[in-house]
């Protein structure tokens, strides 16, 4: 089981209610799907401001976006979840975006100096949920996965 911390106040207002609530696990599921991420074989539950997902992935990446996409909502302040994955590979790590932040700095600080070049390696990590490189925001926790 994975524990994952997200800023409850910061990212995506999905469904209806106030911002402070966590969004209902039907709208987390669908803003998922919305993003193009397989849903079959998972279950949501929100309880208060955490969200428990369970269930099976394909791979840890889809795992780790599935996490991140729900994670990242306005109201979600974290994630337990409980996925078994088909096909193992390593774990990315996960990093929250602070002010000033961007790709390449980001690329540069995980990968190394000279590095940040690699920042495409960050971005297509974290599509569909980043839809240009320009657009990340404090708070907002990204897949840094290794480089090959």
């Amino acid at each position: 089981m994975g524990f994952f911390d997200f800023i409850k106040g910061v990212g995506e207002k999905i469904g209806i209610g106030s911002a402070e609530a966590a969004p209902a696990a039907e709208d987390l599921v669908k803003e998922a799907e919305k993003l193009g991420l397989d849903t079959k074989g998972i279950e949501v539950k929100v309880e208060g401001d955490t969200v428990k997902i369970s269930g099976s992935a394909a791979s840890n990446a889809d795992r780790e976006k599935l996490i991140l996409a729900m994670g990242n909502a306005m109201g979600v302040g974290k994630v337990e979840e409980e996925i078994t994955v088909a096909n193992a590979e390593p774990d990315a790590t996960f990093y929250t975006v602070k002010k000033g932040d961007n790709l390449w700095k980001i690329a540069e600080a995980h990968y190394g100096k000279g590095k940040g070049a690699q920042h495409t390696h960050i971005f297509e990590a974290n599509k569909p949920m980043l839809s240009h490189p320009d657009k990340i925001y404090p708070g907002q926790v990204l897949r840094i996965p290794a480089l090959d």
